[in-house]
């Protein structure tokens, strides 16, 4: 099969074709010819080497955590999905930039005929992402306050939509072109932060949601905006979790775990048109076209998700 792998840590040019044999299969896992895929931001840092010393390579790997297809093949013992089905799916370790992947049963669910793969790639990771920060971590409350930081960008822009539903007054910050797309999506404020300091403008919240890689600016301006014993929620500090309480604020990085039932949560919003993933740009499937994708990341600026997907 064919598949783009990264041969070393670098920039996208480490991104190469290369013919390989199809992946086996264990008893838990299932075979699923890949027709969508994302560049999410893990994907991203491991190309970088950002992450070496969190997640050890050996090369060639093959990026790419979500992925939308059709399941070829399962495991003696998998129970949930079976050949044919069109399924989402989270590859914890990667596989999703080749003909086919394998994921283990519990990272794969099924998705209805009524949906794309292009408007359901970005729910395994990305998706879940929001929700979980939202709800088992953040519990949000209908009247709560939030700041969400990048609220234009892949889970910024999912995470805007969930809060303002359940009922949560939204602020977010974005860059200034795209305020408009933000305040679309229901933010009720959205700050510049190229021009606004936000640690002197916004009102106390209960949650901040931050993504923001910045060296950790982001994250210590943001205990000045929460109210006292509020949740300071991370998705890119690990060991924020280490953090003293300060003013009874619980700091908690957040670890997604597949589940199905947040997944078909989440479907059943984008079938009902409740939510929506917003599609930056589409990039074909292949070395140049992943390579460009990962070029856009790395850009920022993007309104929701870059998806890479095959012509069918």
């Amino acid at each position: 099969m064919k598949a783009i792998v990264m041969i070393d840590y670098g920039t996208p040019d480490v991104l190469q074709e290369q013919e390989i044999a199809k992946p086996e299969l264990k008893e838990t896992e299932a075979l699923v010819e890949v027709f969508a895929t994302t560049v999410n931001s893990g994907d991203h840092l491991i190309l970088s080497g950002a992450f070496r010393d969190i997640i050890p390579l050996r090369f060639p790997h093959i990026l790419g955590i979500e992925i939308a297809g059709v399941v070829r093949e399962v495991g003696a013992n998998v129970t949930h999905v079976k050949q044919g089905d069109r399924v989402i799916g989270l590859a914890a370790t990667g596989g999703g930039y080749a003909d086919y992947a394998v994921v283990e049963e519990k990272g794969l669910t099924v998705i209805p005929s009524t949906l794309s793969f292009e408007e359901t790639v970005a729910l395994p990771a990305v998706g879940l992402t929001a929700w979980q920060a939202l709800f088992p971590y953040g519990q949000l409350q209908p009247g709560q306050r939030i700041l969400i930081h990048a609220g234009a960008g892949a889970v910024g822009h999912l995470a805007v939509q969930l809060a303002k539903q359940h009922g949560a007054y939204v602020i977010a910050t974005a860059r200034a072109e795209n305020h408009e797309f933000v305040r679309q999506l229901g933010a009720d404020e959205v700050i510049d932060y190229a021009t606004t300091d936000f640690g002197e403008t916004v009102r106390p919240v209960d949650i901040v949601l931050d993504m923001v890689r910045d060296g950790g600016d982001t994250e210590r301006k943001s205990y000045t905006v929460l109210k006292e014993g509020g949740k300071l929620l991370s998705l890119v500090s690990p060991a924020i979790d280490r953090n003293p309480r300060t003013r009874g604020i619980e700091a908690r990085f957040v670890r997604v775990e597949p589940n199905r039932s947040d997944w078909l949560s989440l479907i059943r919003q984008v079938q009902d048109q409740q939510l929506k993933v917003h599609i930056d740009r589409i990039f074909p499937f292949n070395a140049e076209g992943i390579a460009e994708a990962h070029r856009a990341s790395g850009t920022g600026g993007k309104k929701g998700q870059l998806l890479i997907a095959r012509d069918r």
